[in-house]
């Protein structure tokens, strides 16, 4: 477990890492001034659309604007027992961890309210969105005390979380995405459908990606303590394959559906990570 001064610190110096050059926010709302035209999506408010451009071009666009507040944002980490894995210093739930608190310690510093729900088979701990420094104290509280346990159910939480939103918000999902992968895709699909903008951050420890294993040994399943003992060489082709196929899946799918995807390996700095992804979604915003 790790305590919230060194929670808050490590998102602090993840945020710091990465914040020259940022001088814009990359999340888009509706509320003040007008500032460009993006496609309608399903859900969309009808009264943003921009009639006498429809009549131009036969299309259909929304008169984007910028908020003042920017968004709602909604961080949903994955806590199940898979995210305890670590091959190395840190694991992926306290990666996640970290990377769930710099996310919230940036988008506070922009003025915007940011929530946490965290879940495994349904939805654990929730705070709602807020604007309070002591908004995030608990936010990094939540994070510090969270544990890694049972098993996963990606569409439960994210469905439960569709249901609830009164208004298009930023769904951030932070998971190592070991799920029913057809079940998760169509439950973002659904909650990007109404509008909200969707990020999935997924997270993977570096010998998930390289498998560098050698010698004889034992793998067990975390969440259903299933066992198997084998030699690496015997798998290692035909796992790195099947790996590289669903991860190639996740991105074009996400992507074909307008939802942002990012691949993390924990190995990496997480501050490299995230002004690579952030400074793709400005230019491209």
């Amino acid at each position: 477990m790790v305590s919230i001064a060194n929670l808050e610190l490590r998102a602090k110096v993840a945020v710091e890492g990465f914040l020259n050059g940022l001088h814009k926010s990359p999340f888009r709302g509706f509320n003040v001034e007008f500032n460009e035209y993006r496609h309608y999506y399903q859900g969309d408010d009808i009264r943003h659309v921009d009639w006498k451009m429809y009549a131009r071009t036969d299309k259909v666009y929304i008169k984007q604007y910028e908020d003042e507040t920017n968004v709602r944002c909604y961080l949903m980490l994955d806590c199940s027992a898979s995210m305890r894995y670590g091959s190395e210093e840190i694991s992926k739930l306290e990666f996640s961890k970290t990377l769930a608190g710099s996310l919230a310690y940036f988008m506070m510093m922009q003025h915007d309210a940011v929530g946490l729900t965290t879940f495994n088979t349904q939805m654990r701990d929730y705070l709602p969105p807020r604007y309070r420094k002591t908004h995030l104290t608990k936010i990094l509280a939540t994070l510090s005390n969270l544990q890694a346990t049972e098993g996963t159910d990606l569409t439960r939480p994210l469905t439960d979380m569709g249901a609830s939103l009164k208004r298009r918000s930023l769904i951030v999902v932070i998971s190592d995405l070991l799920d029913d992968e057809e079940a998760v895709i169509s439950a973002l699909r659904q909650l990007r459908s109404r509008g909200n903008d969707v990020i999935v951050f997924h997270v993977m420890d570096h010998a998930e990606l390289t498998f560098p294993f050698t010698q004889i040994a034992e793998f067990v399943d975390l969440e259903t303590s299933d066992r198997l003992t084998t030699s690496p060489a015997a798998i290692r082709k035909e796992y790195l394959i099947e790996l590289r196929k669903f991860c190639a899946h996740c991105r074009t799918e996400y992507q074909a559906s307008n939802i942002d995807y990012c691949l993390l390996d924990t190995s990496e700095p997480l501050d490299v990570a995230l002004s690579s992804y952030l400074t793709k979604r400005v230019k491209s915003a």
